[in-house]
């Protein structure tokens, strides 16, 4: 049986949605996506952990192509979809992509189309623990892409992913031409120091809503991080939707033997995410 899946206004399933070939997102990478988890709850339901914050930044997406997005619509898309395919631990995603009207840069004329999916998932690093190497590739300047979730913003990290992993690594870390540590293809980083947490910040990365969350349940500082200071560091960690919160096991030859404070925060956010513990943020939205 196929999956369920929502377009333009209804729910059918996937073989029932096409687009044409000469759409215009295919050719040019324009649109814009969001990354979501639900989350099954201990009394039988299920969860999507922080929605309006995700729908917010695909509204700012949206806008910066010049194209129409109705949160309230998105939000109940999302919702309709999981309930059709009867999904708890889930991943969603929302996509809003220009469809047809010409092959130019112009984008004013274009027709837009809205979709969305939802999938069983488990990290794409595959693991909880993972190795890095800093990347040869930088991460798109700011000045010139900004760091939102635009559909061709993600070719840089793919081509920095693909290298990583010819060379055996689970993940690239992208490191800017003075030294700074920026984020990884689709993780924002962390540090541990003498016990003290530290987001990583820099103005190319994407602002993670799992960074967020991570900052306000320790009180972690934000800060410039540059990568010597990575590298002495007592443990690293990474967070992401869909990686969550996953340890680092090495950045190149530098190994970190041991992770306690970054076990013990993913132990939290699985409570998090599932309700269990810090429900006074009303970061869930029930399904």
């Amino acid at each position: 049986m196929s999956l369920m899946q929502w377009c333009d206004g209804r729910i059918a399933g996937a073989e029932a949605f096409s687009a044409p070939l000469t759409s215009h997102a295919l050719h040019y990478g324009t649109g814009v996506f969001e990354g979501i988890r639900s989350y099954a709850t201990d009394d039988g339901g299920a969860a999507v952990f922080r929605l309006p914050e995700h729908l917010e930044r695909m509204r700012q997406g949206a806008d910066a192509l010049g194209m129409r997005f109705d949160v309230a619509e998105a939000a109940e898309a999302v919702l309709a979809t999981l309930r059709a395919n009867g999904h708890r631990d889930a991943y969603i995603r929302p996509l809003l992509w220009f469809n047809d009207g010409g092959l130019g840069l112009d984008v004013d004329k274009l027709s837009e189309r809205l979709m969305v999916a939802t999938l069983p998932w488990t990290s794409h690093l595959g693991t909880h623990r993972v190795r890095l190497t800093v990347s040869p590739f930088r991460r798109n300047p700011a000045r010139a892409l900004p760091p939102l979730k635009l559909c061709g913003n993600y070719v840089n990290s793919i081509l920095a992913k693909r290298e990583a992993s010819q060379r055996g690594f689970g993940e690239a870390l992208f490191v800017d031409d003075a030294g700074f540590v920026v984020e990884c293809t689709g993780e924002n980083v962390f540090l541990v120091k003498d016990g003290h947490i530290t987001a990583v910040e820099h103005g190319d990365a994407l602002p993670g809503i799992t960074r967020d969350t991570v900052i306000r349940l320790t009180g972690a500082d934000s800060r410039p991080v540059r990568i010597e200071e990575l590298l002495a560091a007592d443990e690293v960690f990474l967070t992401g939707t869909s990686a969550e919160i996953a340890r680092v096991e090495a950045i190149d030859g530098r190994v970190f033997p041991a992770s306690p404070i970054g076990d013990a925060l993913a132990a939290r956010y699985a409570d998090v995410v599932r309700g269990r513990c810090d429900t006074e943020h009303g970061w869930l939205t029930r399904v």
